[in-house]
């Protein structure tokens, strides 16, 4: 009886209203006995019927002729999707199976004994109504090792292929304290397993868990953590009411019903007869992501695969980013005169740090890859440092937009190189360090008045100020500039003037809410630099508490003056300690932290002191000694300091003085779980890097504005591990991150329709009050 009870939950509050709004989507629902027949067995996960009435109408040219394709064609394509590499492991199955529906499968055919090579399109991306989309229930599946079976809830198919698998759990938990949406993620995650049912997921593009009230949504191989809400900003309310209360005819009735107790078709029937159904967040999920336009714009468009972090499905912000984006360049701005007029428009894209910038930009090269509008384009991607410019090469090579071949070819690798790409290549995306621009534009070549070239400058609040903007712009007038900053715009920033309008913003608030980037915990832990004896042995004795006698006496004895604690040796060791103790937790769970340092004198000194205290492990992320590194002076003997450590770690070792193989090196062992646990840093890698597992930032340098809000999110990436990101402070700048807060006021109100500044405070929070 409380098996029924559970099942009759789960059924009326969460399935049975999915099942009745796919139908009023335009799915054709296919009761379960009758789906296994289509299937043939519990093994086969596709509808091969229904794919090969597909293949039916798909044609070829071939001699100038329309040619429909032979059985043999379709029996090869209808045996190839049928049998995933699950060998290769599900990632690689699923990505061969998502490369054959976008790229379509390669066939051979004979006409009149002549041989033909086509391409068969798979599906219809421009036209949805050309596909054909069903539906089923409680889809039997025996698992890899025919030893058992799993079922999931619903799942719907595109021209007779899984795209769709759903989780609807009841609204209540059967588990005390466990979110009922998070069983379905789990449920999802589970049957992925190599002895589950990982042939069904191989076809899987988006997963969804919903409850009757909400639900989330991932693709094949999303972590839990990473599973996130949709928040529709096109379709309207009316609409999502109009479906969710549309009558069902009766045929489509009996098929959703006819297989279960009659009671469950008079209780709809009486729900359906009390007035209008509530439009619930399920509802806005499976309208937003599975009407039929979109999903096939979510998979085509809105998917990539990344070496690192694996498939990925975009989150809202950035769908409704690239849409807008797409809108405003293909807009043209024909008031302007002389060399600029007929240019495309361009814009500001904010998008908080820590949200996925860098893979809308991709998603963006994946538009400019598929969208008509748009296929003429070409893509300069600038950034205002070398180890960004790598990092945004990498996303883009990783995330399929860009083969290593045309890596390499893309890169301005001088200023001369830059000059010819820009007036003579044909390379559809080129990366560039802003100030190559200073020299190519003294060279003739470096012109191309095109409209057909779109600029995308990430960290556009730094890089467009200045003569090397002026230059930029003089060697391509009527280009589209795009400006992509994860730093809010200050009132006074130029940032907006130079690119246009703000096409798209997603606010910290807005991240933190959504759960798209860890919370963020803030604990001061500095004394009172005053002359106050008594406050600076209170924190002394505080900080020293896990410290011998001996050792507290030791460290005691360095301080020469406490008025000047700061100056002193002993500070730094005080701080080493505090560190290596308050580590130790994270340590443990095998995060990562960064340690910022006012210069690096300061950074070698650190890691001094933490090596020989022995409870954490770290390694120090500097420029090379010809630099200056924060501070206004630097005395004699931090120069050597420096000097002889970067001649001891880097010119005579591996790296031969290469700076940027010695950077790699550092990132590359930072990501492992068995590398350093903590980085050390000045300025190089404090903005624009990101490692998940990194999860404390200890300060011990003076931040401001801009610098400061990049420097904090370092640490408010998602990873399993994490519950919060954690600021330490030994500078006081707790002020500084209220004030620069403060000054972001004014953006808000013009992009979100305002909103109280204390909502923007939910960007951190003091640790005391957790």
């Amino acid at each position: 009886m409380t098996i029924h009870i559970a099942n009759f939950k789960e059924e009326q509050s969460a399935k049975i209203p999915a099942l009745t709004l796919l139908t009023n989507l335009g799915y054709t629902f296919i009761p379960p006995s009758e789906c296994l027949v289509q299937r043939g067995n519990l093994s086969t996960v596709i509808l091969p019927d229904v794919l090969r009435s597909v293949l039916k109408h798909k044609n070829y040219s071939f001699l100038g002729q329309q040619q429909k394709l032979s059985d043999a064609g379709i029996d090869k394509i209808i045996q190839q999707l049928a049998n995933p590499a699950m060998n290769e492991g599900l990632k690689a199955a699923n990505e061969k199976i998502y490369n054959a529906l976008t790229y379509g499968i390669g066939v051979t055919e004979f006409v009149e004994g002549k041989k033909a090579s086509p391409t068969i399109e798979i599906i219809d991306w421009e036209t949805p109504s050309n596909n054909q989309f069903h539906f089923t229930e409680e889809l039997e599946v025996e698992n890899a090792y025919g030893t058992g079976k799993r079922i999931p809830d619903i799942v719907c198919f595109v021209n007779g292929l899984p795209w769709v698998v759903i989780e609807a759990k009841r609204p209540d938990s059967s588990k005390a304290g466990k979110p009922t949406v998070s069983e379905g993620i789990s449920q999802n995650i589970r049957n992925q397993k190599v002895d589950e049912i990982p042939h069904l997921f191989a076809y899987g593009q988006l997963l969804l868990s919903i409850n009757g009230h909400e639900g989330l949504y991932g693709t094949c191989g999303t972590p839990e953590k990473f599973w996130a809400r949709w928040k529709e900003e096109q379709i309207t309310e009316t609409t999502f009411e109009r479906l969710k209360n549309k009558s069902l005819s009766q045929a489509n009735l009996e098929r959703i019903f006819n297989h279960r107790p009659a009671h469950m078709f008079d209780e709809y029937q009486a729900l359906v007869d009390g007035g209008d159904l509530v439009v619930t967040d399920q509802d806005r999920l499976l309208v937003s992501l599975l009407r039929h336009d979109r999903l096939l714009e979510m998979v085509r468009l809105y998917t990539l695969f990344d070496k690192k972090a694996g498939k990925i499905v975009a989150r809202y912000q950035q769908v409704f980013g690239i849409k807008a984006l797409v809108e405003r360049v293909t807009t043209f701005d024909d008031a302007l005169t002389g060399s600029r007029k007929g240019a495309r428009n361009g814009g500001v894209i904010w998008h908080t740090t820590g949200s996925g910038k860098s893979f809308t930009m991709v998603f963006l090269s994946k538009a400019l890859i598929w969208l008509k509008e748009l296929a003429k384009c070409r893509v300069v991607v600038v950034t205002d440092r070398v180890d960004l410019e790598d990092q945004l090469s990498r996303t883009f090579a990783s995330g399929g937009a860009l083969s290593d071949r045309d890596k390499k070819l893309a890169m301005a690798t001088t200023g001369r190189r830059l000059a010819e790409q820009i007036g003579k290549g044909n390379e559809r995306i080129i990366f560039s360090i802003i100030n190559k621009f200073g020299t190519a534009i003294e060279l003739p070549e470096c012109y191309n008045n095109s409209a057909d070239i779109i600029v995308l400058v990430d960290e556009g609040h730094r890089s467009q100020n200045g003569e090397n903007n002026v230059r930029m712009q003089q060697a391509l007038p009527r280009a589209a500039y795009i400006g992509f900053t994860g730093t809010p715009l200050l009132q006074n920033d130029k940032t907006e003037n130079k690119f246009g309008k703000i096409i798209h913003s997603y606010t910290m608030q807005q991240a933190v809410e959504d759960k798209t980037v860890t919370p963020l915990l803030y604990e001061e832990r500095i004394p009172d630099l005053s002359t106050n004896d008594k406050a600076i042995d209170a924190w002394f004795n505080r900080i020293t508490d896990k410290l011998s006698e001996k050792q507290r006496t030791d460290l005691k004895n360095k301080f020469a003056q406490k008025g000047q604690i700061y100056q002193t040796e002993g500070r730094l060791e005080l701080i080493a300690h505090d560190i290596s103790d308050h580590f130790q937790n994270f340590k443990q769970q095998g995060l990562k932290g960064q340690l910022a340092c006012d210069s690096k004198a300061s950074a070698i000194k650190y890691k001094t002191l933490l090596d020989e205290i022995g409870k954490v492990t770290s390694v120090v992320a500097i420029s090379s000694p010809d630099t200056r590194e924060g501070q206004n002076t630097v005395d004699g003997d931090s120069k050597d300091l420096v000097q002889n450590w970067w001649k001891k770690h880097v010119l005579s070792s591996d790296f031969g003085n290469d700076e940027k193989a010695y950077t790699k090196h550092i990132i590359d062992e930072f990501s492992k779980e068995e590398g350093p646990d903590i980085m050390i840093v000045v300025d190089k890698l404090l903005t624009g890097f990101d490692e998940p597992k990194n999860t404390v930032l200890y300060i011990d340098k003076p931040l401001k504005q801009h610098n400061l809000i990049q420097a904090i999110a370092r640490v408010n990436r998602l990873h399993q591990k994490k519950q919060f990101g954690y600021l330490i402070d030994y500078r006081g700048i707790l002020k500084e991150l209220d004030s620069t807060i403060a000054d972001y006021q004014d953006l808000a109100e013009r992009t979100q329709g305002g909103f109280d500044i204390e909502d923007l405070k939910g960007l951190y929070s003091p640790m005391a009050l957790t």
